[in-house]
């Protein structure tokens, strides 16, 4: 058995500042011994993908991130690993604890996903080892995962068993509170206007963001292709999959590059599908990070099939899950006002209705995810 400080501190030395996660008892100690170290930050998200998105974030902005979480998660993070990390080439540190381990009584819900752990990182292409139990066995562990990252800019994984971990009593709060936060909803709907379409949006948004101040994150699907034919710029990363992790992603490198403007521009679709993301957002990021959702009603690139989006207010939500400023409209100024903000303390959020469609012979990216990826790397001057 070790304590939480063997690691962590071993950990630090490789360069890990860094912790996203959801809890489970195994991790318990690491998790506290995290939040209780003043010059560490652990960022609670709401489900084990956004975190291993949040990471990635990090990741390129230049800070080395580990993800904690249950090996039950794994399938809340199974799309991120493969359409993520996977084929941009991020690399972080992944704990994932071993419940339901063959041999090992425990609950009947984690029978299953103990029996396949293993071959589940094995099918993701994710090597693996068991989680260091003693002193002597942490630093060259953290070495062998740190050479493969750096080299495979790959994830690597340990798998932490029952009872390898002493206990760490938490001594503070983990979450900064933000019940004082001055929150700003403005409704900017004009039912006489005529409804703005999604290149015309994304015009609007690449005036306001100067390469060398400012980091664009477009969602899957029409976004991300339409932001390329519009005018391919290096400060500028398509997203080609982990659907709804754009948001997270986003936050990650907010979080590592306080110094950059970073913008995700997001669908409804996508942030329906993820919006546990916006309380961690509101928790968590800064006034650097402005959340844009372009709201078409429909899931656009499949055959626009309707969402939800017409019966929710994102602004409402966003507001209530501490996003210092939030505005909702129709009209293309929105988009001016939000980039005129000035003197809100977090991060602000804007619901911009469009009309669904996108133009004829859109183009796909024809430039490697990869690539996109290490060309932004190289703008922010950042490496893994």
């Amino acid at each position: 058995m070790i304590n939480a400080k063997d690691f962590v501190e071993a950990a630090r030395e490789f360069g890990f500042n860094r912790y996203t996660g959801v809890p489970c008892s195994f991790l318990t100690p690491f998790i506290n011994y995290v939040i209780n170290d003043d010059s560490l930050e652990y960022v609670s998200s709401a489900n084990e993908g956004d975190a291993l998105a949040t990471a990635a974030g990090s990741a390129i902005g230049g800070q080395p991130a580990v993800v904690m979480m249950q090996n039950s998660g794994l399938g809340n993070a199974v799309s991120p690993i493969t359409s993520l990390s996977y084929v941009f080439r991020i690399p972080f540190l992944i704990i994932t604890t071993h419940r339901g381990q063959p041999g090992v009584k425990d609950e009947p819900q984690h029978e299953l996903m103990g029996q396949i752990t293993k071959e589940l990182f094995d099918t993701m292409k994710v090597p693996w080892e068991i989680f260091p139990k003693s002193i002597e066995e942490i630093e060259p562990a953290l070495k062998r995962a740190s050479e493969y990252m750096k080299k495979e800019q790959r994830p690597y994984a340990f798998i932490m068993q029952k009872g390898t971990v002493a206990a760490e009593e938490l001594k503070k709060n983990p979450v900064k509170n933000i019940s004082a936060r001055h929150k700003e909803y403005r409704s900017l709907h004009n039912h006489d206007a005529e409804i703005t379409n999604r290149d015309t949006a994304l015009k609007r948004i690449i005036d306001h963001t100067p390469k060398n101040k400012a980091v664009l994150i477009a969602t899957t699907g029409f976004t991300g292709r339409e932001l390329f034919a519009i005018d391919d710029r290096e400060n500028q990363l398509y997203m080609v999959g982990s659907m709804g992790c754009a948001s997270s992603l986003g936050l990650g490198i907010a979080l590592a590059r306080p110094d950059l403007k970073i913008v995700i521009i997001d669908g409804d679709g996508a942030g329906l599908m993820r919006m546990g993301n916006f309380a961690t957002i509101g928790s968590y990021a800064g006034n650097n990070l402005i959340h844009i959702l372009l709201d078409n009603e429909v899931h656009d690139s499949t055959g626009s099939q309707a969402t939800v989006a017409g019966n929710i207010d994102f602004a409402k939500i966003a507001e209530a899950s501490g996003y210092s400023v939030s505005l909702t409209g129709n009209k293309i100024d929105l988009i001016d006002d939000i980039f005129k903000l000035e003197g809100h303390d977090g991060p602000v959020f804007g619901h911009l209705k469009i009309s669904s469609g996108t133009m004829d012979n859109l183009p796909r990216p024809d430039v490697t995810p990869n690539e996109v990826l290490t060309r932004l790397m190289q703008h922010i001057e950042t490496t893994f």
